[in-house]
């Protein structure tokens, strides 16, 4: 067993495990299709991870947790097992969910670019690079969509534009919330779970922030 994958959760392991178990039974099955799905959904949530280990940034084992269960979520249980029918929610509640996280990394981004300065840039213009930059990743989710219905068929848009319009505003509301935890934590104030992950983040990778002092 690697060391990559022994460093994750528990559920992280269990949900790449069952992914390779579905894709290697619908191989057996002749049943293609559903074999790329759970290899592609594989791909996808492990890609993040891998390329943050190969940059050398130790992300909390629960944001990778985050990614991994916001993609098996959308591609494979949305899609193979028909989530997105069954719970009218199950859509706003993973481009939402999503959508705060990409604000969070958004607003880490910059902040690395800056080593945690505070005072290089003002907290609303850090705070708004984050947001564009979650509402953008929704977008390009979006574009991923239309391309997994062109090419293999699959209904991703369900019902069109109204779809892809209702993810957008979804998204933008996310990346604000996302956005605000990352200004609020530029402004010494903590809310819970959002800060402390950027908190975490900061602490684990101490060679990006060289300035950040509170």
């Amino acid at each position: 067993m690697s060391p990559f994958f022994r460093e994750q959760t528990l559920l992280t392991k269990a949900i790449w495990i069952a992914l390779v178990a579905d894709a290697t039974l619908a191989i057996v099955e002749l049943r293609f299709s559903l074999a790329f799905i759970a290899l592609v959904t594989l791909a996808l949530s492990m890609a993040p991870a891998l390329v943050a280990k190969w940059a050398a940034i130790e992300v909390p084992k629960g944001f990778v947790l985050a990614v991994v269960v916001f993609i098996a979520g959308t591609v494979f249980l949305g899609e193979v097992y028909d989530f997105y029918n069954k719970l009218w929610w199950w859509d706003m509640m993973m481009h939402g969910g999503s959508a705060v996280g990409f604000g969070l990394i958004g607003f880490v981004l910059v902040f690395m670019m800056f080593q945690g300065d505070r005072f290089a840039a003002p907290p609303s213009a850090i705070a708004v690079f984050a947001f564009c930059f979650a509402v953008a990743i929704g977008a390009i989710w979006e574009i991923f969509e239309f391309t997994m219905d062109q090419l293999f068929g699959m209904n991703m848009q369900k019902s069109g534009l109204m779809d892809t319009m209702g993810d957008l505003i979804v998204d933008c509301i996310g990346a604000m919330i996302g956005a605000g935890a990352g200004y609020a934590y530029l402004r010494g104030q903590q809310l819970g779970g959002m800060t402390g992950v950027i908190e975490d983040f900061v602490r684990r990778n101490p060679r990006f922030f060289r300035k950040w002092r509170r």
